[in-house]
């Protein structure tokens, strides 16, 4: 019997296809090599943008940016506590609420990433206190994403500032951990807010996979 691949194989099967053509693209002296890792990404482009129903000038521009060897993109977020509430912030695009955080840029460390976002998306200065855990989003319950990230989610301990709205938030707020608000499932899952607070409050070792 021939086996049926769920959503979120296809997708895994599409994000490979296209980080074996980069990765290809990179290392081949071949002409007629790189003629085969351009008709696989070609494929890859094809598969994620039906997927995802972009268009497909959206994945060649980015790929045509994203060269070199594929890895994972890093996307870090925040636990913010303060009397046994989370702060969270309300999405602008899906009206979702996520953890403080964001994609981490070239030239930042981890913890000048995730203190950055916070900074830009509640008006807060924060330092971090520890890793509670690194995610492989392909793993937890996320809709499907064009690209493979791994999330990086730390507690952080308020240093000052004041809560303020950033212009891609429609609002910032501290709330009940046990009764979430909607989320924005394609940055946070419920697991991976409760895993950190369990880990903050029973001092676990730190979450990986």
């Amino acid at each position: 019997m021939s086996e049926v691949l769920n959503e979120n194989e296809l997708t895994l099967i599409a994000q490979r296809l296209q980080a074996l053509a980069q990765t290809g693209l990179t290392y081949t002296r071949d002409v007629y090599d790189r003629e085969r890792y351009e008709d696989l990404m070609g494929i890859a482009e094809r598969l994620l943008t039906a997927r995802f129903d972009l268009p497909v000038e959206t994945l060649q521009n980015l790929h045509k940016v994203d060269t070199g060897y594929a890895t994972p993109k890093t996307d870090v977020r925040a636990i913010i506590l303060h009397e046994g509430k989370l702060l969270m912030v309300q999405e602008a695009d899906d009206e979702g609420w996520s953890l403080p955080g964001g994609w981490a840029d070239i030239g930042d460390s981890p913890t000048e990433a995730v203190e950055r976002e916070v900074r830009e998306e509640t008006g807060l200065e924060v330092k971090v206190s520890r890793l509670l855990g690194v995610w492989d989003r392909n793993q937890h319950g996320h809709p499907p994403y064009p690209w493979h990230v791994y999330k990086l989610i730390f507690l952080c301990e308020t240093l000052g500032g004041e809560l303020a709205v950033s212009h891609e938030s429609l609002d910032v707020a501290y709330v009940d951990p046990h009764n979430l608000p909607p989320l924005s499932l394609t940055r946070i899952v419920p697991e991976e807010i409760h895993a950190s607070i369990r880990s903050v409050h029973e001092n676990k070792p730190t979450w990986c996979d």
